[in-house]
């Protein structure tokens, strides 16, 4: 009988004990985010932070993508990779980090880039990308991050234009930050010289918003349409305030060259399904194909899944469907969902784009 009240007091304090250990995985389980974005805080001011060294864009290590002579493609393209930095130590990341480098090479080349292989010679510059965490939060020091990185992305597109376009007609491409700064490179170095803006073919912003009322060109209204801009911001259909919460933290150049707060300015939505800003919706059936590319070699084309989302804009969100196939799924820890996606829910309908684009431009 007396060792009854001893197991009682020891069942108890396995209870409580239990229940503290469930409410602190719970605890951890809610609030896993903001752990991680604490922990990828690299803690120091901005203006006191001193960022690594920076790109020498003569030398090819300085490139992520830079043709071989002797490509046969009539145009170029420009692109300016999403970030692939988590953060941590470091506000803007080093050129040769590994981890980054790694995912541009195995996530983001293939399934964002691809769509313009057959339409150009690549160009991918290495930059001091700002961090993960630059973009999940609005503080200063973050913005200055982000427009630090802006220099580089400038420097690059002036070498090229000094030194590899040799005249010939060109795209930009953008996706995610990529889309933020090439859309001040459009603003600033090509909108201001009339000969490089007569060779631009188009402009593709992913993931990207541009403020309606004050675009850095003029968007394309139509397909075929050449010199122009296709810039869109994505969510997917059900999430009624992720679209609100999208444009509410969005952050777009102002004059001074600050990033700066769009809402409650308006935002611009390309239809990559219908190649053109516009409310119309546009059906599942006249989806030409999302792909997964992910770990393909670079350059091999992957299989398209054709019908796979309507798409429609609404509120200057493209409010897109969820894909039916498991592989167009976000995955990945934390910091990975928050990138861009591991697929492109476009791929086929940018190159198709892309190629009428072009040949719209060499026609005139």
């Amino acid at each position: 009988m007396g060792d009854q009240p001893a197991r009682r007091r020891t069942r108890w304090w396995l209870v409580g004990l239990l229940s503290a250990a469930l409410v602190l995985a719970l605890g951890i389980v809610v609030f896993w985010g903001d752990l991680v974005s604490t922990a990828l805080d690299p803690k120091v001011p901005f203006q006191t932070y001193e960022p690594p060294p920076g790109p020498d864009y003569s030398r090819s290590a300085s490139w992520y993508l830079r043709p071989k002579p002797g490509s046969e493609l009539q145009a170029d393209v420009f692109f300016v990779a999403p970030t692939t930095y988590d953060g941590g130590r470091n506000w803007n990341a080093r050129l040769n980090a590994r981890k980054a480098t790694r995912q541009f090479e195995q996530v983001m080349a293939p399934n964002y880039v691809g769509p313009f292989v057959t339409v150009g010679r690549i160009f991918a510059p290495r930059y001091r990308q700002a961090s993960l965490y630059s973009l999940t939060t609005l503080r200063e020091d973050a913005r200055e991050a982000r427009q630090f990185a802006y220099g580089d992305v400038r420097d690059a597109f002036r070498w090229y234009v000094d030194q590899d376009n040799g005249g010939r007609p060109f795209i930009i491409v953008g996706v995610e930050q990529g889309g933020t700064l090439a859309s001040r490179l459009l603003k600033e170095e090509v909108a201001r010289d009339p000969v490089l803006q007569s060779r631009l073919v188009a402009a593709y912003l992913i993931d990207t918003v541009v403020p309606a009322d004050a675009p850095p060109i003029a968007p394309c209204v139509q397909k075929g349409q050449a010199g122009c801009l296709a810039a869109w911001a994505r969510v997917y259909e059900g999430d009624f305030d992720a679209g609100k919460r999208l444009l509410d933290r969005a952050l777009v150049w102002n004059e001074a060259g600050e990033l700066a707060n769009l809402a409650p300015r308006p935002a611009l939505c390309f239809n990559p399904i219908l190649g053109a800003v516009t409310d119309q919706p546009a059906p599942a059936r006249l989806h030409l194909g999302a792909a997964n590319a992910t770990g393909l070699e670079w350059g091999a084309r992957p299989a398209f899944m054709a019908r796979q989302v309507a798409a429609h804009c609404e509120g200057g969100v493209l409010v897109v469907s969820h894909p039916k196939s498991s592989s167009l799924q976000p995955r990945g820890d934390w910091a990975d969902r928050r990138k861009v996606p591991g697929f492109n829910l476009f791929y086929a309908d940018l190159e198709a784009d892309a190629k009428a684009r072009l040949a719209a431009w060499l026609a005139r």
